[in-house]
């Protein structure tokens, strides 16, 4: 496959930008979510119909992860996680759409949502303990170690990033190249290993992110229990 084939097609230029399939899919994606999430706010019902029961049971699970790795701070990570996590299992599962690839087999997509999980780390932290409390454990236990959270911070972000891009990556062109030797004897195998790889890819990102995040939380609640002590 050349890279011209690899690389995310053009849908229209506006003077010198060019919009990539990547983009509008994406804010397509962004659009039906806001859709969604509009109509079933409108509904809210005390006895709860179908559509806000789903929702309410996907909220109450990831209200439970985010508690078995962050106690306490489920109600202030939720917002983030919780849509990272939706994003991320639309964005996957859309290269099932006939004529659509899924934003996350573009680098660039996947380096941007590297990138805020990056900078949610921090804003979290900073939040919870204050700046200077917060750059205070990048010295610790010594100033020494200094350069070596900063290559850390760094190298998990790219990680975060091709991981999530080379596994979206290589499913599609797997399932291409099956259908392309077996035809469509195996259409609903396949199916079904993309949308399994898809959920799971999107729990895994997610989890990571919240780790990251939970890790500067934890770091500093640590550090306010020694002083204490």
């Amino acid at each position: 496959m050349s890279g011209n084939e690899m690389s995310p097609a053009i849908c229209l230029s506006i003077g010198p930008v060019e919009v990539t399939e990547t983009v509008m899919t994406t804010w397509l994606i962004i659009l039906l979510l806001a859709g969604i999430a509009w109509g079933i706010s409108r509904q809210l019902r005390i006895e709860a119909g179908p559509a806000q029961s789903a929702a309410e049971g996907v909220i109450a699970a990831m209200e439970e992860a985010i508690n078995a790795v962050a106690p306490g701070y489920v109600q202030q990570l939720l917002p983030f996680i919780g849509t990272l996590w939706i994003f991320l299992v639309i964005t996957n599962l859309a290269g099932l759409i006939p004529g659509m690839h899924s934003p996350t087999r573009d680098l660039s997509t996947t380096s941007a949502l590297a990138i805020l999980v990056f900078l949610a780390s921090h804003w979290f932290g900073i939040r919870a303990s204050g700046l200077k409390n917060y750059l205070r454990h990048y010295l610790a236990p010594s100033p020494v170690l200094l350069p070596f959270h900063i290559i850390s911070e760094i190298t998990r972000t790219i990680a975060l990033a091709v991981r999530l891009f080379g596994n979206i990556m290589s499913l599609e062109m797997a399932a291409l190249l099956i259908l392309f030797v077996a035809g469509f004897l195996a259409p609903i195998p396949i199916l079904m290993l993309h949308i399994i790889e898809a959920l799971v890819q999107a729990y895994i990102f997610g989890i990571l992110a919240l780790i990251y995040i939970a890790g500067g939380l934890q770091a500093q609640q640590l550090r306010h229990e020694q002083r204490e002590e």
